[in-house]
C-alpha cells in the first residue's frame, strides 16, 4: 500500500515543453511519489499512453545513450504511438540524459517526470541545455505531520487533549531519534539501525564513491565519520584530523569529498553571516544532514545530545520551506543558529534550545538572539524547542516554537 505525503506530484496541469525533477536523498521516496501520480493518471489514461523506467533496474546493464535514442521508437513499435507521460527514475545514472531529454522537449509532445538523487539535477546545477527548462521539486524525510500519519496516529494539531499532546510527545522522541525516511518509519525499531546503517553504506559506495570515481574508501569514510561527530567545520581542520588518523590526503581532495557528498544529498554546509563574502568562506562552515536517524546510526558522541538533533530538524524545516540561511556568530561568542534572508535583509532569527527548564541555558539562549536581533535589526525572534513546559515565561519579543505541534 502506497501512504500518501502531503505533497502531491501534479500531473494535470502539464508544464508546455518543460520536463519536472524530484529531486531529494536516495530512499526518500521519490518513487513511492511518481506511482501515486501514476496511479491518478491511470483512472483517464491507459497503461500504454503512461511509461514508467527505472534505470537502475538490475536489468539494464550500464544503460547508455543509445538506450535513450532508440526508447520511443521501440514503445511506437510496440503500442502505435508514443506515450503521453513518460516517468523515468534515477535517470542520472545515463550519461548525456540532459542533451536527450532536451530534445524529446523540443520535439515531441510528450510530459517528462524525472527523478534523481544528486544535487547535480536541482534547478541551481541542472545541465545548461535544461536551464529554465525544467521544473525542480525537492523531496524531503517525513515531516512529523508526515510520521504520524505513516504511524496511524491522528495529526490534526488543532484541540489536543492532554492525553494527544503525550503521545505526541512520545512519539515525537521516536521521530527525533531515527529521522524520517519512510522505510525506517514503518520498520520495527529493533531493525531501524540496521536499516540506516544499510543506507548509509549504499549512498557511499552508490552516489558518492561511484558516481565521483572516489577510489580511497578509507577517506572517505573517515571523513563522513568526523563530519557526523562534528559542528563546525573548516578544510584545515578535517585534513589535520585525516592526517592524525594515518590518512594521507591533500586539502585539495578533502575539498572535492566534501562536494561530492553535498551533491549526494546527504549533506549541506551552513556558512557565516559576514558582509564579505571573502570572510564567510574563510569561517568555519556548520554541518547538517538530510535525517536525524542517520545522525543517531552513525555518530559516535550523539546519544544524549537531543540538541543537536532537534537542531539539524529545524534546519530540514527552514530548508524545506525554501529558505535562504545562514548562521550568526559574534566576537564574544554571541551565537544564533539561523538567520532566514528575505532578498537582502533579515526576515526573522532561530535560535534552537532543547531543554527550557535549564535556567542557565534558557538565559544563554534568549539573551544570544536578543543581541543578535538589535545588532542586526531585526525583530522576528524565535526560540524553538521540542514543547514548552507549563508556567515558563519568556520575552514578550521572542516567539516560542513548539516543534511537537508544528
Amino acid at each position: 500500500k502506497v501512504i500518501s505525503r502531503d505533497f502531491k506530484l501534479e500531473v494535470n496541469k502539464p508544464l508546455v515543453n518543460n520536463a519536472t525533477v524530484i529531486t531529494g536523498f536516495r530512499r526518500v521516496g521519490k518513487t513511492y511519489i511518481i506511482f501515486e501520480a501514476i496511479e491518478k493518471l491511470l483512472t483517464n489514461y491507459s497503461r500504454k499512453e503512461v511509461v514508467y523506467i527505472n534505470f537502475e533496474d538490475e536489468r539494464l546493464i550500464n544503460p547508455s545513450a543509445e538506450l535513450l535514442t532508440n526508447l520511443i521508437p521501440e514503445i511506437i513499435s510496440m503500442w502505435g504511438n508514443p506515450p503521453k507521460y513518460l516517468f523515468l527514475d534515477e535517470l542520472q545514472v545515463v550519461e548525456n540524459w540532459s542533451k536527450w531529454v532536451r530534445r524529446m522537449l523540443d520535439n515531441e509532445d510528450i510530459q517528462i517526470f524525472i527523478t534523481g538523487s544528486s544535487s547535480k539535477m536541482s534547478s541551481a546545477e541542472l545541465p545548461t541545455e535544461l536551464r529554465g527548462r525544467a521544473w525542480e521539486k525537492k523531496i524531503y524525510p517525513l515531516t512529523f505531520r508526515e510520521f504520524l500519519k505513516f504511524k496511524n496516529v491522528d495529526n490534526d494539531f488543532l484541540s489536543l487533549t492532554a492525553n494527544q499532546i503525550a503521545n505526541y510527545k512520545f512519539l515525537f522522541e521516536e521521530y527525533l531519534r531515527f529521522g524520517g525516511l519512510p522505510a525506517v518509519v514503518l520498520t520495527e525499531e529493533e531493525r531501524k539501525h540496521e536499516l540506516l546503517q544499510s543506507y548509509f553504506q549504499t549512498v557511499v559506495q552508490k552516489e558518492i564513491m561511484e558516481r565521483n570515481k572516489v577510489e580511497n574508501e578509507l577517506a572517505m569514510k573517515t571523513l563522513l565519520k568526523l563530519l557526523f561527530n562534528s559542528t563546525f567545520i573548516t578544510i584545515s581542520k578535517l585534513h589535520n584530523s585525516l592526517k592524525s588518523l594515518g590518512i594521507a590526503v591533500g586539502k585539495s581532495t578533502v575539498d572535492n569529498y566534501l562536494s561530492y557528498i553535498e551533491n549526494s544529498c546527504f549533506m549541506d554546509q551552513l556558512y557565516i553571516f559576514n558582509a564579505s563574502m571573502i570572510n564567510q568562506l574563510q569561517y568555519p562552515r556548520k554541518v547538517y544532514f538530510v535525517d536525524t536517524g542517520l545522525m543517531t546510526a552513525l555518530s559516535t558522541n550523539l546519544s544524549n545530545n537531543r540538541g543537536k538533533l532537534l537542531e539539524n530538524l529545524m534546519y530540514i524545516k527552514l530548508k524545506k520551506e525554501g529558505e535562504r540561511i545562514t548562521y550568526y556568530k559574534d566576537k564574544t561568542d554571541n551565537e544564533v543558529d539561523f538567520l532566514v534572508w528575505k532578498e537582502e535583509k533579515i526576515e526573522a532569527m532561530y535560535q534552537v534550545c532543547v531543554d527550557l527548564t535549564d535556567e542557565e541555558t534558557r538565559s544563554r539562549e534568549i539573551k544570544s538572539i536578543i543581541r543578535a536581533g538589535k545588532k542586526l535589526g531585526c525583530s522576528n525572534l524565535n526560540l524553538v524547542t521540542s514543547v514548552k513546559p507549563e508556567g515558563l515565561v519568556i520575552p514578550k519579543n521572542i516567539n516560542v516554537i513548539e516543534m511537537v505541534v508544528n
